[in-house]
């Protein structure tokens, strides 16, 4: 028997000021309203038409997956089709979610990406929802295998970069503001061995905010990032020019996880002390304001956004 849909007239609960993973994508957000209403078939018309648009594809899987319908309509669709890749990745990573937070035992959540990816091997999706997984779960090793998973099937697949920077960011909590840590080392050769316009040429400046998040966890850095003067030393202030130069060049509006690295951009600036250059950041951002990095090391980011903003733009 099919899982029931949601009381017609009753939308999802949502916290006052939720953020909203979707960002910009209006296909998808209109696809999620269908799968919290028990209509999937709007799901597999948009994964359909993802295609191999490797970043867009895992961006939306993941995002779908966070819904808690998602897994048994996921379900539901795979047992209508199943040989379908795109229910076994939106069942794979939807386990994946639940298993994160302890409503599913991880072993399942890893049979499920297996066989996701037995059945779609150039899809690196089912690799992400491994690597989602094992980023808080695993081990070292087990993390940079499954990286290599995903990049030899995307090489340079943003969500990816970006998990395995913030695992990398965590080593060595101990060894302070060391400008050699390897989080520095990785994000550098993965910027520059990207295309000239690919978007990974801001992971740097991911790297340098992950590793502010880890020291100030560990009571290394000022809980206030601005206080902490991480984003103020010469060879910071290097990244974060080159960052926002590419930005300036190369702005990639037609990348579906953009604002993210906007957030990480707009936070770095505001931290500077470069206001102005913050304030284009901000317009640029709009609503699409993402948890990281305004939540790092523990603020609560809705607050710790719109007191950025409203200080780069003048706002009284």
């Amino acid at each position: 028997m099919p899982p029931p849909p949601p009381p017609l007239g009753r939308g999802r609960k949502r916290a006052a000021h939720a953020f909203d993973a979707a960002l910009d994508d209006a296909e998808l957000v209109a696809s999620r309203a269908s799968l919290t209403q028990g209509r999937w078939a709007p799901v597999r018309a948009l994964l359909a038409a993802t295609r191999d648009d490797w970043d867009r594809r895992g961006h939306r899987v993941t995002v779908l997956a966070q819904e808690s319908a998602a897994l048994p309509w996921a379900r539901e669709w795979q047992l209508a089709e199943p040989e379908s890749p795109c229910a076994a990745v939106l069942l794979a990573c939807a386990t994946v979610h639940r298993a994160l937070n302890g409503k599913e035992r991880p072993q399942t959540a890893r049979e499920a990406c297996h066989a996701a990816a037995a059945l779609a091997p150039d899809d690196p999706t089912p690799w992400l929802g491994l690597l989602i997984l094992e980023r808080s779960l695993g081990t070292d090793e087990d993390v940079v295998r499954l990286f290599d998973e995903v990049r030899h099937r995307c090489p340079d697949h943003h969500h990816a970069h970006q998990l395995i920077v913030a695992r990398l960011a965590e080593r060595r909590a101990d060894a302070g503001r060391d400008p050699l840590h390897e989080v520095y080392d990785f994000a550098n050769w993965a910027a520059e061995q990207a295309p000239a316009d690919s978007p990974l040429a801001i992971l740097p400046v991911v790297a340098h905010a992950e590793r502010y998040r880890v020291l100030a966890a560990a009571g290394a850095e000022p809980a206030d990032p601005v206080a902490s003067g991480h984003w103020v030393g010469r060879r910071a202030r290097q990244v974060m020019k080159a960052a926002f130069d590419w930005w300036l060049e190369w702005e990639r509006d037609d990348h579906p996880r953009r604002f993210v690295d906007l957030n990480f951009l707009a936070h770095a600036k505001f931290c500077e002390g470069r206001g102005a250059e913050a304030a284009a950041l901000f317009h640029r951002i709009g609503e699409h304001a993402t948890p990281a990095p305004w939540s790092y090391p523990d603020r609560d980011p809705y607050q710790a956004f719109s007191a950025a903003r409203a200080s780069a733009l003048g706002a009284p």
